[in-house]
């Protein structure tokens, strides 16, 4: 038996129970212990024995009183993240269970962004509210950090984004599914609209409404004007609103990059408020991919929404 699987026995023989860690994840989503022990409907001389418990059993110290309260020391923050996820599959087995027990009964709570909200969820919702009438779905449409957070934290089941940076990125697994081209978009009768051909210099007259500079569009919008050794369009305006940025772009000659398949829902017929500029920059964002935890088994509800999603089912 490795040492690793022997210090889990010990642990377990020690007396660490579900108890243990469910205070443990209680604090560190908070540094007073009265908090804490709020969060689990106990006392907080019954949440201070469990602490003095849990250190007795690990034999190291799992906090740290500070002048605010108490913060986890490393021992206690690695115990406390492995109380969350024994928490959420404990969640997600309950889902199992009352899946399975109600027969093609179930929730499902998915994540995305924008782009593929519109051209891969949404026709999929429309299939799935055929062939599987009793389920419910919620959609979340989000940056990929706000997602790939929520993944984490149990709100939804899985996202349609992309890996953040940073030491989220090892908890979570991703499924590649493709790039994301941009076009841009502007309102109904902008001067560009009919000009043919468009030199990419005259779109650098208007103004660009863009999200922040540390966003991956932004990021990627400027390396490539960079490449076509074109200049940094004038940005008043900066919003990672997608409505805020569809009401500037239809009260003003403002150019908004947005992905194509956003433009293609919102640009359909002749009396459609917006148009795409005939002009093709060669946008593309990194690939968009399937994300979930890492080693994660999905509800069935879930599971049987993600074949759909990547044409597996």
């Amino acid at each position: 038996m490795s040492k690793v699987l022997e210090s889990a026995d010990i642990l377990l023989q020690r007396g660490l129970k579900l108890s243990h860690l469910r205070l443990l994840e209680a604090l560190s989503e908070s540094n007073q212990i009265s908090d804490a022990a709020r969060r689990l409907g106990i006392a907080q001389p019954a949440a201070s024995r469990l602490i003095a418990e849990i250190e007795r059993i690990v034999g190291r110290p799992v906090h740290e009183r500070t002048g605010r309260g108490v913060v986890l020391t490393p021992v206690g923050e690695a115990l406390a993240l492995r109380a969350r996820r024994i928490h959420m599959e404990l969640r997600d087995a309950a889902r199992d269970v009352n899946e399975i027990d109600m027969g093609n009964v179930g929730h499902v709570r998915i994540g995305s962004v924008t782009g593929p909200a519109l051209d891969r969820v949404l026709p999929v919702l429309r299939t799935a509210r055929v062939v599987q009438p009793k389920v419910t779905y919620e959609v979340i449409v989000g940056t990929s950090d706000v997602l790939c957070q929520q993944v984490l934290s149990g709100r939804i089941d899985f996202a349609i984004g992309r890996l953040p940076i940073g030491p989220e990125r090892e908890m979570l697994t991703a499924r590649m599914i493709a790039t994301e081209p941009v076009s841009l978009m502007v309102r109904k009768g902008h001067p560009l609209e009919r000009a043919m051909p468009i030199d990419p210099h005259q779109l650098m007259v208007y103004d660009w409404v863009l999200p922040g500079p540390e966003s991956l569009l932004s990021q990627t919008v400027m390396a490539r004007l960079r490449a076509l050794r074109l200049p940094e369009p004038t940005q008043r305006f900066s919003t990672a609103s997608f409505l805020l940025t569809l009401a500037l772009i239809q009260q003003s000659n403002a150019i908004a990059p947005l992905a194509h398949a956003v433009c293609a829902a919102f640009t359909q017929g002749p009396e459609a408020p917006y148009r795409v500029l005939p002009v093709e920059l060669g946008i593309e964002v990194e690939p968009f991919g399937f994300i979930t935890r890492a080693d994660t088994v999905l509800p069935p509800a879930a599971a049987r929404m993600a074949q759909m999603l990547l044409g597996e089912g």
